[in-house]
């Protein structure tokens, strides 16, 4: 099998995506493992290789001696295309062995558009499709990532999704899966005793109804020794965390080409749009001393010239002025370089970047997401513009020359002056720029990238519409004429793409039918702008009798059952409503963190203790 895919390679671009034999890969014996899994990520080699998470989970599963992981990705179009020549089915990279001999496939849901991916995937695996369709022949196919908090658009495809953090349900699920290989128990006892464990959903065993205008009417329990509620796993203590002292060095650049240390996991600040903020609960943070050990086996195993400390929002590490002062000096000293992915707007966190990057100034991104302080306050974005100006000016001031600004429109309660404040604001940045920049300097840039805003799941604006179409394109036509001046470009997301995914979003099981059918008609990498095709997309939603204004322009009532109703983050329904009438009265919400408990639940609730002062835990 790997001889004849290795024929196909000089015909395809860029094969070094399918060769293996990378540094630090992981190549056991097949007689050697009981249970083998495929770990599959729905996009290109480039990008599955930045996936953090991935490169976990496959130095996890790899450490025990019953179970091997391998690797796999979405093939490019042209490899598929040498593939249905040459009769070959979609392999793993490491051992070139079929996807369909694996125990287990465990996918990556990382983004809704990535849907049609995994769909494809296990067509080119020759994994049918369905989980209906499949028996002890084939492989069990299971997701994670934060798309998995709603999973129910491929409900149909998946055999089970695991809520939340992996790295302790991963040996629970392949304890479980030696076991019921062990004692031969067929395809649906093996999910039932999957079913049993702690954030592990199995969709089969769930029956949803319908309401006469199309509403989820109930969600229940086909069986009755599996739980109505799914909780998600949490792992308390990131210090005692698995976590790789090396990883997959890849022959080719791929994004975020550089080893990456995770300093913190969760993020508390309560912005209302944001689904990372809400499902990644509670905070907990490595030490120090563990980071860097972290970053100095990464840079020593990998040969790296850069180390990336991330988490959703590196500049809230409680102890970052430490870690970024300590870690820069050891970084120098042996000629790497420390990047912060996420700055906070503010200019303590230029400080921050000045420290770590005193020969190489390029850009620096900020996000203060709207364009008025009032619609700021909507959104629980607690930035005060005046932090803004005084970041920018810290990093003009500093040496850099070209700022990004990001910022969303469509968000509930935005009107135009809101737009006007977008473009006012980029203007403002753009001054300080000239009178800060010394003449005879490299002109100042700002760069406005532009998104839709897109309702998620588990979030205080889980029950809000997707903006107009229509409305959204006479937005950006009136943004990038307010900013048609020199010194600022403006870029803008598809607003067809945002669409989608504000369908699949808060879709449920009756849009598996819907996602068939695309890929059937030819749909994938939808997150692709040279492949997405949004008529298809319409045509297939038409040829299934299937509305998908019904998912994307319609406000949910406030007791409405959600089709995720039965997968719980541990943030409480009553929490994410009150939020949603804090928005619509401009009142914000502090950061528990720093202030007093919000009363989310998630510590409560999940049993997990505040590991970081500032909580007092009071409700």
């Amino acid at each position: 099998m790997k001889q004849k895919l290795i024929q196909v390679l000089p015909e395809v671009s860029k094969p070094a995506r399918y060769t293996d034999g990378e540094l630090h890969a992981y190549h056991k014996d097949w007689r050697q493992t009981t249970v083998k899994m495929a770990l599959a990520f729905p996009d290109t080699y480039e990008i599955g290789m930045g996936n953090l998470g991935f490169q976990i989970l496959y130095h996890i599963i790899n450490q025990r001696q019953d179970s091997l992981a391998e690797r796999v990705y979405m093939p490019w179009v042209d490899m598929q295309e040498k593939m249905k020549e040459a009769g070959l089915p979609l392999t793993a990279l490491e051992s070139g062995q079929p996807l369909a001999d694996f125990d287990i496939v465990g996918f990556t849901l990382q983004y809704e558009l990535s849907f049609s991916n995994i769909v494809k995937m296990l067509d080119l695996a020759g994994i049918p499709r369905l989980s209906a369709q499949r028996d002890s022949r084939h492989p069990l196919v299971i997701a994670g990532g934060p798309c998995a908090f709603n999973p129910e658009p491929l409900a149909d495809f998946l055999d089970c999704a695991v809520l939340g953090d992996g790295e302790e349900v991963i040996h629970e699920l392949l304890d479980a899966v030696t076991s019921c290989k062990e004692q031969q128990l067929s395809r649906g006892d093996t999910l039932l005793k999957l079913a049993w464990i702690p954030g592990v959903y199995v969709p089969q065993f769930y029956e949803i109804k319908y309401t006469n205008q199309g509403k989820i009417k109930t969600i229940r329990t086909t069986e009755a020794a599996v739980p109505s509620t799914i909780v998600k796993r949490v792992v308390a203590d990131l210090d005692q965390a698995p976590f790789p002292d090396r990883i997959v060095v890849p022959y080719i650049q791929t994004v975020h080409d550089r080893a990456i240390v995770e300093v913190m996991r969760g993020c508390t600040r309560g912005c209302r749009f944001c689904q990372a903020g809400m499902i990644y609960r509670p905070v907990r943070e490595r030490s120090v001393e563990t980071v860097k050990r972290q970053a100095r086996q990464l840079l020593d195993s990998t040969g790296y010239e850069q180390v990336s400390l991330t988490s959703l929002s590196t500049g809230d590490y409680s102890k970052v002025e430490q870690l970024v002062t300590e870690l820069a000096a050891e970084c120098r000293r042996r000629g790497v370089s420390v990047s912060l992915p996420s700055l906070r707007v503010d200019s303590f966190s230029v400080k921050q970047a000045v420290e770590i990057e005193k020969f190489k100034k390029t850009g620096l991104t900020f996000a203060p997401e709207a364009g008025t302080q009032r619609l700021r306050d909507v959104i629980n974005k607690n930035v005060r513009e005046e932090d803004l100006y005084e970041a920018v000016d810290a990093a003009f001031a500093s040496g850099w020359f070209q700022i990004k600004l990001y910022f969303m429109i469509g968000l509930p309660t935005e009107t135009w002056a809101d737009l006007d404040g977008i473009a006012a604001l980029a203007g403002n940045v753009l001054e300080i720029g000239r009178r800060r920049i010394p003449k005879g300097g490299r002109k100042p840039i700002v760069n406005v990238s532009v998104a839709s805003f897109v309702p998620k799941p588990g979030t205080p604006f889980q029950w809000e519409a997707f903006n107009d179409q229509e409305v959204l394109l006479a937005k950006y036509n009136y943004l990038r004429k307010q900013l048609r001046h020199g010194g600022i470009n403006f870029s803008a997301h598809d607003v067809r793409a945002s669409y989608l995914e504000a369908v699949f979003a808060r879709g449920d099981r009756r849009l598996g039918r819907v996602l068939a059918r695309a890929v059937d008609l030819g749909c994938q990498f939808d997150g692709w702008k040279e492949h997405f095709r949004y008529d298809l997309w319409m045509e297939a939603f038409r040829d299934e009798y299937i509305d998908s204004e019904f998912y994307a322009y319609r406000k949910r009532q406030a007791d409405e059952v959600f089709p995720w109703e039965h997968l719980s983050s541990g943030v409480s329904r009553k929490f994410l409503w009150l939020e949603r009438e804090r928005a619509y009265q401009g009142v914000t919400t502090g950061d528990c963190r720093f202030a007093k408990c919000t009363g989310c639940c998630v510590c409560q609730d999940l049993g997990v203790a505040n590991m970081l002062k500032g909580g007092d835990g009071d409700q």
